[in-house]
């Protein structure tokens, strides 16, 4: 997902906020819809939000323009996108672009700061490629179980970083995962990774994130994930793919 910069969005850009300014810019901040994108499957609007002299652009979906799913409780997609942006938090790569859970101008939603991808990335080189950002985001999509990570999820940066959006469908207490990202399957996960999964075992158990997620999703689904990292702890692997379960979204891109 990309696309030019509101040119009205001048006081701040989005690239100048770290994220607890991007976060009550997006908790507190006016709301206005300026389009919507409409590739996406669910309500995907593109609008500004203002707060004092800060202004930046944002995803606002709405949950009333969630389409039901049947392996989905209906009405959850958008806190599921909160939770894995609280799992990103915990874990400490910045995956996932600051996001909160408000109201909007078409009631609650979610609402996440627009990133500009760098425009000249070639996404299929990227998907290919072995980036320690991408393996990042191989090890966090098997934490929440993400369902869809389709390369168009992903949004390169210039400077590399690569940040991953659209999590309406992780979390399920059965294993969903679906990725482009396999190149890792069955290979030993980094040291950094196993040192990040142990922080989050702890911090689901006992910690902040554990009652953060129980705020968002159901206790089964918290559940899961603390059982999805204790297996990875456990194996010392990167996931392989499921014989029950598609592997690869579609469309993949």
């Amino acid at each position: 997902m990309s696309a030019e910069s509101d040119p009205t969005l001048s006081a701040v850009p989005a690239t100048g906020l770290d994220d607890q300014a991007a976060l009550r810019l997006l908790s507190e901040g006016h709301i206005e819809v300026a389009g919507r994108l409409v590739e996406a499957t669910n309500m995907t609007l593109y609008c500004s939000v203002r707060l004092g002299g800060l202004a930046a652009a944002c995803v606002y979906k709405p949950v009333r323009g969630e389409r039901p799913l049947w392996d989905f409780p209906d009405g959850t997609l958008a806190a599921r996108e909160v939770a894995a942006f609280e799992v990103s938090v915990a874990t400490g790569w910045r995956i996932v672009p600051p996001t909160v859970y408000r109201d909007g101008p078409f009631g609650p939603g979610m609402c996440q700061l627009w990133i500009d991808a760098d425009p000249e990335a070639d996404l299929m080189a990227l998907i290919r490629s072995r980036q320690p950002a991408l393996r990042r985001m191989a090890v966090f999509d098997a934490v929440v179980n993400n369902a869809d990570r389709k390369g168009g999820h992903l949004l390169p940066l210039a400077d590399g970083h690569v940040y991953g959006v659209d999590h309406g469908v992780c979390f399920s207490a059965e294993d969903k995962l679906r990725t482009v990202l396999w190149q890792w399957r069955g290979k030993p996960l980094p040291r950094e990774a196993m040192n990040v999964l142990a922080r989050l075992e702890r911090d689901l158990e006992h910690g902040r994130l554990g009652r953060r997620l129980r705020e968002l999703v159901t206790l089964a689904e918290v559940e899961a994930t603390w059982a999805r990292v204790r297996r990875l702890l456990d194996t010392g692997l990167h996931p392989r793919p499921s014989q029950d379960w598609p592997a690869i979204p579609w469309p993949p891109i």
